[in-house]
């Protein structure tokens, strides 16, 4: 093994004029207060970019500048260095070559770590210089906790098979930390919660179990053919959740909270009998990010600034609607915060209640003792609110408290589960509600979507079929240019996937007074010819185009 030298970042830079003396002096002052590295504390105080800086060191010390961006990892070789090291010593393996193993080191003068990875791996390390940011992303996205979440499953489904007891009983005993159905759940939460999954669901098939984690609002599957082990994790989750676990015939809800990577997770819980078990999906609700402000949501200026116009409004009713998963939930929790003041009495009926905010009275529905939307929303009339947001108006009921509770002071917040703006106002009349009671209520129908977002990191030009074209033409019309089209073409920021975080489209349809008028007269043809027509009206498709 080579005898390695140490490197002065600081003498470098100053040799190569990069920066000064008395720039030196001062960073490394501010280092030693903040404990932090040399290069993170000239990047912070602005002497040099993170970009300069590592084509500098790449130029001085003869080491490769490497894109994690682009680089396809081998999980293979990037095992080769246990996760604890390389979240550590900030470092990645990448590929091996003729003279020991090539790494990617946020600080490649880090000698001391260099000693400590060829004494665990028992090879040569050559180290390249990587971008920090990118090299923790990569981490996340390269040490999955999948193979760790099979090996538990496979000893869980050992023990369960050399025993043959009640599993339920294996589970309140006290010596939870050691059992396997606790470590393969903690080793699943913690997995979802580093990619960003928003649900998990367990799926007991005939021969094998399915666990599916729903990432950027696609499910990626993981198959295990320990399906013995369902019964135990189904069991654990029914005893987290408060819920009855000797019940396996009917569906069940629940919650409970639990610390993640020091973020705390809500999980809303619901358990499906299947032919060969229970089914149980867990939506993941990040409480600890805080609430979304209307503005951080992706709404474009215009729509925003008229959105916010309707919901400060003293009285009439604003309706949020699209699929399930559209974000619906996310903006009316966004608007309730900017709502949010001592002179204004909120109250919310919400199944369930998703975010628990300060100062605003939030209601549970629960059908098992009567508390129906429509039954709590009459007596939240009676408690002299100001504002009152309803989870969703599933019927004819609920739909016509909650207008009749516009037409009379408040401001109603409330979901809809239709296809676009339009057709809420309809939607509303097919439920049973008078024309005239809508027309004098709505004050505007916000319909949205999430759609996944082109990774940033492997965006290639992407030539559009001559079919696409054509609608295109048709759509936007023969005299309007195409835009570019974009596509990723798989890198490790994105699980190969192309595809990396969503974004929001969003379609805003104010109510005036001909729209009224239609509503009105019931006369749905003309109510959607004069919506498309709106000064200001853009669709879910021209926002999507934008």
């Amino acid at each position: 093994m080579a005898v390695r030298k140490k490197i002065r970042i600081g003498d470098l830079l100053v040799a190569g004029e990069v920066i000064s003396e008395d720039q030196l002096i001062h960073a490394l002052k501010t280092q030693k207060a903040t404990g932090g590295k040399l290069g993170h504390t000239l990047t912070e105080l602005g002497y040099i970019t993170e970009d300069s800086l590592l084509e500098f060191l790449s130029k001085q010390l003869q080491l490769p500048l490497i894109d994690l961006r682009q680089f396809k990892f081998d999980q293979q070789i990037v095992k080769l260095i246990p996760e604890t090291l390389a979240r550590r010593f900030r470092v990645v393996a990448l590929t091996r070559e003729a003279n020991g193993l090539l790494i990617g080191m946020a600080d490649p003068t880090d000698i001391f770590a260099q000693d400590k990875l060829e004494a665990i791996t028992g090879e040569n390390v050559t180290p390249a210089i990587v971008r920090e940011a990118d090299l923790l992303r990569a981490l996340d996205n390269v040490y999955r906790r999948t193979d760790e979440i099979e090996n538990i499953a496979e000893e869980l489904g050992e023990e369960l098979s050399q025993t043959d007891f009640n599993l339920s009983d294996l589970l309140p005993d006290s010596q939870l930390e050691d059992a396997p159905v606790v470590r393969l759940l903690q080793t699943l939460f913690e997995d979802a919660v580093q990619v960003g999954a928003s649900d998990i669901h367990i799926e007991p098939d005939e021969n094998v179990l399915r666990i599916r984690q729903r990432i950027d609002g696609v499910l990626h599957e993981q198959v295990m053919k320990e399906k013995r082990v369902a019964g135990a994790l189904v069991s654990r989750l029914k005893l987290m959740s408060g819920l009855d676990i000797s019940e396996r015939r009917l569906p069940q809800d629940g919650r409970f909270n639990i610390r993640v990577k020091n973020k705390s997770i809500d999980i809303r819980l619901s358990t499906m009998p299947l032919q060969y078990g229970e089914s149980v999906v867990m939506r993941l609700l990040d409480q600890s990010s805080g609430l979304l402000k209307l503005e951080h949501i992706g709404m474009p200026p215009d729509i925003l600034e008229r959105f916010r116009r309707f919901i400060h409004q003293p009285h009439g009713i604003v309706l949020v609607t699209g699929p399930t998963g559209s974000g619906k939930t996310t903006t009316l929790y966004g608007a309730l915060n900017e709502l949010n003041s001592p002179e204004k009495k909120v109250i919310t009926v919400e199944d369930p209640v998703e975010y628990r905010l300060p100062r605003i009275n939030q209601v549970q529905v629960n059908t098992k003792v009567g508390l129906t939307f429509a039954g709590v929303l009459r007596t939240a009339l009676r408690q002299d609110p100001d504002i009152v947001m309803v989870g969703e108006m599933r019927d004819q009921e609920t739909a016509e408290i909650g207008l009749r509770a516009a037409m009379t002071g408040h401001l109603v917040l409330s979901t809809l589960h239709t296809n676009d703006s339009i057709s809420t106002a309809l939607r509303l009349l097919d439920m049973g509600a008078e024309g005239y009671v809508v027309a004098s209520s709505l004050q505007a129908v916000l319909a949205q979507r999430l759609v996944r977002r082109v990774c940033e990191s492997c965006t290639i030009d992407d030539p559009l079929t001559p079919q696409t074209r054509a609608w295109l033409h048709n759509y936007l019309g023969e005299d309007k240019p195409i835009p570019n089209f974009k596509r990723g073409r798989g890198c490790s920021q994105c699980n190969n996937s192309g595809y990396r975080g969503r974004i929001g489209i969003f379609e805003l349809l104010p109510m005036d007074v001909d729209l009224a008028d239609a509503l009105r007269r019931n006369e749905s043809a003309a109510f959607a010819r004069l919506a498309r027509v709106q000064p200001g009206f853009v669709s879910l498709a021209d926002c999507a185009l934008r």
